[in-house]
């Protein structure tokens, strides 16, 4: 399983099906909020979506094809950081991540995924990481920033984003440039 103590009580850990209901509600809580930057949000409707979604995810980490954790306070579900498939013939994966509203500005998403870069790097020895963000999503686009990634282009209109085209940054980060280093929170980090 995969779980990693965070500041303040806050853990990062592999979600589960009993997790489903938490999950859901914390995506409620601040849904107008995520449907600006995440086109997953209006479909997810209802927990049996959570259910599946996190069956999915245990399928896909099963078999080292991904992995989904949640980032927890105690029982709830204040966000989350996940991969999309991973490339193993070129050693390289993308993930992503979202944290509640009121979560924000505490650093909690910039060490979740420092933590999770340094298990891409460590123990699936991942040659290449990628955050892709919406250039208008400053909040997202910081983390790569502050963790050290480049930005390798703007790939032009490449997200279908509430009814509206956007374009999204590319940042990258290559195994040979991290050392697992963390430069000096700013206001408004994420």
């Amino acid at each position: 399983m995969f779980a990693r103590p965070l500041q303040n009580g806050i853990e990062l850990k592999l979600f589960e099906d009993r997790h489903a209901e938490s999950l859901f509600a914390a995506i409620e809580r601040d849904r107008l909020y995520l449907r600006e930057w995440l086109q997953w949000v209006d479909s997810t409707k209802t927990a049996e979506d959570i259910r599946n979604f996190i069956r999915m995810s245990l399928n896909q980490f099963a078999s080292r094809e991904g992995l989904a954790a949640g980032i927890w306070l105690g029982p709830r579900c204040i966000g989350s950081i996940g991969t999309h498939k991973i490339d193993w013939l070129n050693r390289k994966l993308e993930f992503g991540y979202w944290i509640a509203q009121e979560f924000q500005g505490r650093g909690i998403m910039t060490e979740a995924s420092r933590v999770f870069i340094d298990h891409a790097f460590h123990e699936w020895q991942i040659h290449r990481v990628e955050i892709h963000c919406a250039t208008g999503n400053a909040r997202s686009c910081a983390i790569p920033k502050r963790l050290g990634f480049r930005l390798d282009g703007t790939t032009r209109q490449a997200q279908l984003l509430n009814g509206q085209f956007v374009d999204i940054h590319v940042f990258g980060l290559l195994a040979q440039d991290w050392g697992g280093r963390m430069e000096p929170r700013s206001e408004g980090a994420v």
